[in-house]
């Protein structure tokens, strides 16, 4: 269950009465379907009274979750939008807030939003009530830190170079990956972006192939101006991502535009296991 017997810190607990009843939580709540527990109480922790007000505020912070910007933003965000069903209502502990808020607010900034006054920390009880907590550094210990994306100045997009030429950028690179971009809209009309990776090389030792995919998908997330930019149309578009991690954190300084025509990326890519930086 939702790691609720991990992230409880026991206490007293709010009695909420008879003015709240358990729902089942929706599939077209994706945040929160599927978290590990089935049924929700409304009004939630956020004053939403019906499911559909649920579903459309809910779905607002999808992008953020898909962003992975900290390991319990799901947690902390369903808590709120979709609490669980017990006899009391269960706030996540403002050590919590605090976390997801150091991580993710930047994201948030990124896309040109400030951390809501709606999910003010200071509203969330202390560690010493009920409530859920971050888990405990023994947990993090035991799980890779990966280098994390950060926002940045989208690069330019490059459309016409040497296979030679990118052979130096290669040089001077931790990772390229190639990236597939298409367009889809939402039961919102809002924009989304199917992102589909593939490592075409890498050399930066201890990372798996699927650990850089995961990041790079991540870092598309966060810039997502980045996005709007190399997919100005619903067609696919592929590119090429070169870029580097300096002290944990992911930069991405080259981008190229992979036309199928185009012959000097795959050029480059092919030349590169023979390839001497000199």
């Amino acid at each position: 269950v939702f790691a609720v017997n991990g992230f409880l810190r026991v206490a007293t607990a709010l009695d909420i009465g008879l003015s709240t009843k358990c729902v089942v939580i929706p599939k077209e709540m994706g945040m929160c379907h599927k978290i590990g527990y089935s049924e929700m109480r409304l009004p939630n922790l956020m004053g939403h009274t019906s499911m559909s007000e649920v579903i459309q505020k809910s779905s607002t912070w999808q992008h953020l979750v898909n962003t992975d910007c900290h390991p319990h933003v799901r947690t902390f965000l369903c808590s709120l939008f979709a609490p669980i069903c017990l006899d009391t209502f269960i706030h996540p502990c403002r050590s919590m807030c605090a976390a997801v808020r150091a991580s993710c607010a930047p994201v948030l900034l990124c896309q040109g939003q400030p951390w809501p006054a709606s999910l003010d920390c200071d509203r969330f009880p202390g560690d010493e009530d009920t409530c859920l907590a971050p888990l405990s550094k023994d947990y993090q210990h035991l799980h890779k830190v990966l280098p994390k994306p950060t926002c940045q100045t989208c690069p330019a997009v490059e459309e016409f170079f040497t296979h030679k030429r990118v052979l130096e950028v290669f040089c001077d690179s931790n990772f390229a990956v190639k990236v597939k971009l298409s367009k889809k809209r939402t039961a919102f009309e809002d924009q989304e972006y199917n992102i589909e990776c593939q490592v075409e090389f890498i050399t930066q030792g201890s990372l798996l192939p699927y650990e850089t995919q995961s990041m790079i998908q991540q870092w598309l997330l966060i810039n997502e101006k980045c996005i709007e930019r190399m997919s100005p149309t619903h067609r696919p578009m592929v590119y090429l991502l070169v870029g580097n991690i300096e002290e944990g954190i992911i930069l991405v300084k080259q981008v190229y535009r992979w036309q199928r025509k185009d012959s000097q990326l795959t050029l480059a890519t092919q030349k590169w296991r023979q390839h001497k930086c000199l």
